[in-house]
């Protein structure tokens, strides 16, 4: 460090040391002048003494701080002050045992702060921190802040969580404020339960981080065994041009204000889709009020519950004594919205909103552009002290889910620059919303069984092929069963091989015929027959034909609900084979633009429903008839020489039906069990004749 470098520091730690001396001596006089005016003194004398004594301690306590200050050496700054980038700091304040006592794993109550300052040179927007909770914590409450996945309060926190700043999510630089640091720092007071951690222990996190991107964090710091802090600075490899506008997703949630009064305000939400594979059908959205709004009108959706006792009995009663609520619509904290049907799509009151009125579907662009949205439109009443036309505070912790559909995991709302909008009016001008919020939702990646998917599969994967007569149906369980102990099924026991052709006939159809072709084959059969799929959807994928210069396969669709599918798409991935893609035939089908894996599928205009599960002829003794779609794809090996189409080159390593991703086998056909030559040869001339009809 040269002699300049040093003079800095030594006069900048003087200054802030005698800064906090003065401030500090500044308060106790105050306070003790406050204590001698308040007490009666019958002798004037006596309190203008007092008086005079004070000043001269004080005077003699600054002589001797500011001689220490130049006597004794000078001490490092704080990590905070030594940090030039994003200082972050967990501290574990206390926390003691909680009822039930002395259970296995006894709970305690934990209280910690979590700190974040912005040091750096640039504003620190929509700040995230990680914070790797690992001692199964349920969090129950959080000052700034909300959960940066959408989860409500009390939350499982265990696995770690991110949190998101709310309701300020922005923290601006020494800089710009002249080292306000009341516009700079946070602090998020945490209060949770977590297990099995008592003193002496303290019951600290693995790890905190800044998820913010465009930053580098390094391993956090103890200080003593109940603070972790750490600096994050800016990564000088990653982009630093990306803007909250270039953020995307697959899910794109927009929160437009296009009106604002004193009380209310009008809103727009727009919810796009950006996945070419991603799809909602019969949307719910819902998110979380945390300013004691409520909805008194919409257009182009509406509220699942309309409910506004908890306005009438609440604080909203109170404050809106005039208001009619019986207009209303729903004061629910956390509403959940769903689309209007087609026939709404004109009422006055309640439609003539552009891309609303679909029964909550959302298609790719890719599929229908004119689908690819949903909007609507509501009123918001807001709450003191927000009784301003510029205090303007969107919902947090937004959910979105479909029937048959992905999930999706939505991030804070990050408010961006206002949306604009054409003229409703026709004319060549645009209007501008008075402030706008994007919301980012992304599907969730985790497979079923893991922590971080809710629910199972909905659809499922069957395979067999030409040179085996046994088919390797869905797996058992593979969306979900029900582990009641009266259940005479096994939930573990593999799913049973069966002809190709009972993949027909519902599962509870194919007892008889799955056991006598056991019985034909040689096969033991478990004592425990297994439980079925449980799956709305079944896809098989049959490879029909392998020869010299390309091979064939063939994929059905079984529609096992009681609900159609209109619009239905479906897409597989073939890791190696898709490049020799060739054709389909009797429904659209094409390679996913932008990919070289991924063979997408739909039906034609003609037949893009597949329909529900019906009756069979004769109700009383014949199965029920799934909905079906089916149709032959060709390959050449032309530009795949060396592909292995039978020992697993030619099936799915994945497939998708309506955004959602559907269960595969465990296993695969093999080629033990052979056919007749003739099948394959048979396979070759359906592909032949196809062709020419074709």
């Amino acid at each position: 460090m040269n002699k300049h470098n040093k003079q800095s520091r030594y006069v900048k730690t003087n200054s802030t040391q005698f800064h906090f001396i003065y401030t500090l001596i500044q308060s106790f006089r105050l306070h003790i002048l406050h204590f001698t005016h308040i007490i009666s003194f019958p002798n004037y004398s006596f309190h203008e003494t007092m008086s005079l004594n004070l000043n001269i301690i004080f005077f003699i306590a600054i002589s001797l701080s500011l001689k220490s200050i130049h006597s004794q050496p000078v001490k490092a700054p704080t990590s905070s002050l030594t940090c030039n980038g994003i200082f972050l700091s967990y501290t574990h304040t206390r926390g003691y045992p909680i009822p039930p006592i002395n259970s296995p794993n006894q709970p305690y109550r934990f209280e910690s702060t979590l700190t974040i300052l912005n040091n750096g040179l640039d504003e620190l927007k929509s700040w995230r921190v990680l914070v790797g909770f690992q001692h199964e914590e349920v969090l129950v409450s959080a000052t700034n802040a909300v959960l940066g996945d959408g989860s409500s309060l009390p939350a499982s926190v265990g696995n770690g969580t991110v949190f998101a700043g709310f309701p300020k999510s922005d923290l601006k630089s020494a800089v710009e404020t002249a080292w306000d640091v009341s516009q700079m720092e946070v602090h998020i007071r945490l209060v949770g339960t977590q297990f099995g951690v008592g003193a002496p222990n303290v019951p600290m996190p693995n790890n905190i981080s800044l998820a913010n991107d465009g930053y580098t964090c390094p391993l956090p710091t103890f200080e003593g065994n109940n603070q972790m802090q750490l600096c994050c600075i800016r990564d000088p490899s990653s982009r630093t041009n990306i803007t909250v506008e270039d953020q995307d997703g697959d899910l794109i949630i927009m929160y437009d204000v296009i009106r604002a009064y004193d009380t209310n305000y009008w809103a727009q939400v727009s919810i796009s889709n950006h996945n070419p594979l991603g799809r909602l059908d019969n949307w719910k959205l819902s998110w979380e009020w945390m300013r004691e709004e409520f909805i008194h009108a919409m257009k182009g959706a509406y509220p699942h519950a309309v409910d506004t006792s908890e306005c009438i009995y609440g604080p909203q009663g109170r404050y809106y004594r005039d208001l009619d609520f019986s207009a209303a619509l729903n004061c629910e904290r956390r509403p959940t919205i769903i689309d209007l049907p087609p026939t709404r799509a004109n009422d006055t009151n309640l439609g003539r909103i552009p891309f609303c009125c679909r029964n909550g579907t959302i298609l790719p662009r890719n599929v229908d552009p004119s689908k690819s949205t949903s909007i609507f439109q509501m009123e918001v009443y807001k709450m003191p002290p927000d009784i301003n036309r510029t205090e303007l505070i969107p919902p947090q912790n937004w959910k979105i889910n479909g029937t048959l559909n992905p999930e999706y995991q939505c991030g804070s709302p990050v408010q961006v620059l206002p949306s604009r909008f054409p003229d409703s009016s026709g004319l060549p001008t645009e209007s501008t919303a008075i402030a706008s919020w994007k919301v980012v939702c992304n599907i969730t990646q985790a497979k079923q069984g893991t922590p971080g998917r809710l629910t199972s599969p909905r659809c499922c994967v069957s395979f067999s092929a030409f040179f085996n007569d046994s088919a390797i149906p869905c797996s058992t369980c593979a969306c979900g069963c029900n582990n009641s102990p009266s259940q005479t099924c096994s939930v573990t026991e593999p799913a049973l091989l069966v002809r190709p052709d009972a993949l027909l006939v519902p599962f509870e159809n194919r007892t008889i015929e799955t056991l006598d072709w056991y019985a034909m084959k040689g096969f033991s059969v478990p004592n425990q027959l297994p439980c079925g799929d449980n799956c709305g959807v079944s896809i098989n994928w049959h490879l029909l034909s392998d020869y010299r210069g390309g091979w064939t396969a063939r994929i059905t669709l079984f529609n096992w609900g009681e609900t159609d599918f209109p619009d239905w798409f479906a897409a597989v991935q073939l890791d190696k084979a898709a490049p020799g893609f060739e054709g389909v035939y009797s429904i659209n089908g094409s390679v996913l633009p932008g990919s070289n894996n991924t063979i997408f599928l739909q039906g034609f205009p003609v037949s893009n429903y597949l329909v529900a599960e019906k009756d069979g002829d004769n109700p009383r003794k014949d199965p029920r008839v799934p909905g079906k779609q089916q149709s032959l794809i060709s390959f050449t090996k032309k530009t795949t020489p060396n592909i292995d189409v039978a020992t697993g080159d030619g099936f799915p390593t994945k497939v998708i039906f309506n955004g959602e991703e559907c269960a595969l086998p465990t296993m695969l056909p093999s080629s033990g069990c052979k056919m007749n030559v003739a099948t394959s040869l048979f396979g070759l001339i359906i592909l032949l004749t196809l062709l020419l009809m074709h």
